[in-house]
């Protein structure tokens, strides 16, 4: 059923604003076709607010889907958020009342997400060389939180990761020899298991708001999140591909592995060495490369008309340039 969410927006106003609370502003930021996001704000009895709605656009089926619902995203943020995680907060968790689907609403946070602005502009030059030990730090409180009891998250770790990356590989009938090496040394070295911690899943520059003069200041994006080894989140993070022109920079394009390591170590994190830590950003930039693969194919065969699919789909080459450096490397 399609949704107006301009006049949903409006009635929410009311509802949180109070009567006569008048919507001000109501723009769509960003999402493809299953997620949306809306920047909104309204005049109420208390005053201005100005506010964000993450809703889905489509039907989700929790049991079979990756990622979690939002009410579990809500959940989550507020969860971490109690425990010292720098996350927005949320405001309303949306109900059949609101007419907006799955949906809830957070405070706005001011600051930029668009990576490659966090990696050059010169606005970030002095806070930047802080922020890997700031991710270090921020990583902590998420990792220390104990999920609401109910919650339906996914546990994984390493070895089960390569099988659902490999045989989503296997699927497509592809052969890339550069792939097929990285799956052979993954698993040659992954890492004991840990006791699995609440994860973020996506833990990377473009999914962190960053101020320019205070660095972090919130994690977005949890539709990811699940239990499992804590380097994994720090893996992500220095996966090349989210680096942004700045591959001499392993944390985020901005930072160092020494600086990431310190900063959660300093805040009362386990104790990760780096070998761990590499073997999951090693992992992520094969489990980006499949996931390129699979866009790129899903509109060679017809399957998607998007062309953002196989402009998504070319990156499989840049995965590739990642994994020959870090398999010539090591661990």
């Amino acid at each position: 059923m399609e949704v107006d969410v301009r006049a949903g927006l409006q009635k929410l106003a009311a509802r949180l604003g109070g009567e006569g609370a008048t919507l001000t502003e109501a723009q769509r930021l960003s999402g493809g076709a299953s997620m949306e996001t809306w920047a909104f704000g309204f005049e109420g009895r208390d005053g201005p607010e100005r506010l964000i709605l993450r809703r889905r656009a489509t039907a989700f089926d929790e049991e079979t889907a990756r990622s979690v619902s939002l009410a579990t995203e809500a959940a989550l943020i507020r969860a971490t958020g109690a425990n010292g995680a720098r996350v927005p907060t949320v405001r309303h968790l949306c109900d059949a009342e609101d007419g907006l689907g799955e949906a809830y609403v957070m405070v706005r946070v001011d600051g930029e997400t668009l990576g490659r602005k966090i990696t050059s502009d010169a606005r970030f030059d002095g806070v930047r060389p802080a922020l890997a030990r700031q991710c270090g730090e921020s990583l902590v409180a998420i990792h220390k939180t104990t999920p609401p009891p109910g919650l339906k998250l996914k546990a994984v770790n390493g070895s089960e990761e390569l099988d659902r990356y490999e045989e989503v590989y296997r699927a497509t009938g592809a052969q890339r020899p550069i792939l097929e090496l990285a799956f052979q040394y993954l698993r040659r070295h992954v890492p004991d298991p840990v006791e699995p911690v609440l994860l973020h899943g996506d833990f990377r520059n473009g999914n962190i708001m960053f101020d320019p003069e205070k660095g972090v200041a919130a994690i977005l994006d949890w539709e990811l999140a699940h239990l499992g080894d804590p380097a994994e989140d720090m893996g992500w993070i220095c996966t090349n591909s989210w680096r942004f022109g700045r591959p001499d920079r392993p944390v985020g394009g901005f930072g160092e592995y020494a600086d990431l390591l310190a900063g959660y170590a300093s805040a009362g994190g386990l104790d990760i060495d780096l070998p761990r830590v590499r073997f999951w950003q090693m992992l992520g930039s094969l489990r980006w490369g499949v996931m390129c693969l699979t866009m790129y194919l899903s509109w060679r065969d017809g399957v998607t008309k998007s062309v953002e699919r196989p402009m998504i789909g070319r990156r499989v080459s840049e995965t590739e340039a990642d994994l020959v450096v870090l398999l010539e490397e090591g661990l």
